[in-house]
């Protein structure tokens, strides 16, 4: 038993009684943790409105048995203000909390990066600069690749055949290189599996755009290629995590 200070993101809340909350947080050293507020859900509580999702809040707390508790919280920054009136914002950064959670499945084990890419894809949603859901498009990349599962865009992900992601002069990929979520992304023409995805050449450059923070070039692109790679996007995380992200369904393009 006893007392730590830790920084975080709060991905969600459950009631707990008639009074109080547990609350799952996203933190910069501890990782994630759930943690009772007690009495957060009474009007007079003293932190009980610094305990919500989207908030960046400066947490004491008192190790338990099962759970912590947390007995002291200022915010940082509310991130869920400025998306709360915005729906295609705040569906992106719902799906954000959700995706976090999947990738910290170990309570209590550090996992800076992922913390870090969520503050600032949190961050990019509220300054409203680029379309919300390439916003998300690009944290869930960058995740994959913090987890180790990036994908292959450039070259075969099977035998590692290169320069797959210039494709065809005509965009459209004619059969050359194909985007397989089983393999691990890009694959050349021998090694093509059935079913693979035959994606626009400016779809892997958009995937790669977001991968890497190119905004100028992520920005210009096309509408029907900024939709086929969120579907392909969300078909590959999802593949990866083994679980379905439910926060995706409600997502759209502003």
């Amino acid at each position: 038993m006893g007392q730590y200070r830790d920084d975080g993101i709060v991905l969600r809340t459950q009631d707990l009684g008639e009074a109080d909350h547990i609350v799952t947080i996203l933190t910069r050293r501890t990782g994630r943790i759930r943690a009772v507020g007690k009495g957060v859900r009474r009007t007079k509580s003293r932190f009980g409105a610094r305990l919500e999702p989207f908030t960046h809040v400066d947490l004491q707390l008192h190790t338990g048995r099962s759970l912590d508790y947390v007995t002291q919280a200022e915010t940082v920054r509310a991130y869920g203000k400025p998306l709360a009136a915005d729906y295609p914002r705040y569906t992106s950064g719902t799906a954000m909390l959700e995706t976090a959670e999947r990738f910290t499945p170990v309570e209590k084990e550090p996992a800076l990066r992922q913390f870090l890419l969520l503050v600032g894809g949190l961050r990019a949603l509220g300054e409203g600069a680029h379309d919300p859901r390439l916003v998300l498009d690009a944290f869930l990349l960058r995740s994959l690749a913090v987890a180790g599962y990036a994908p292959a865009l450039a070259e075969c992900a099977l035998c590692g055949a290169a320069d797959l992601a210039a494709g065809d002069a005509g965009g459209a990929g004619g059969g050359s290189r194909a985007f397989a979520i089983a393999a691990g992304g890009l694959t050349c023409r021998s090694c093509r599996p059935p079913g693979a995805a035959t994606p626009s050449v400016h779809t892997i450059a958009l995937m790669s755009a977001l991968l890497r923070g190119d905004w100028a070039h992520a920005d210009a692109a096309e509408r029907r290629h900024q939709v086929e790679c969120s579907g392909l996007v969300a078909a590959y995380l999802q593949w990866h995590l083994e679980h379905t992200i439910r926060s995706l369904q409600h997502v759209e393009h502003a």
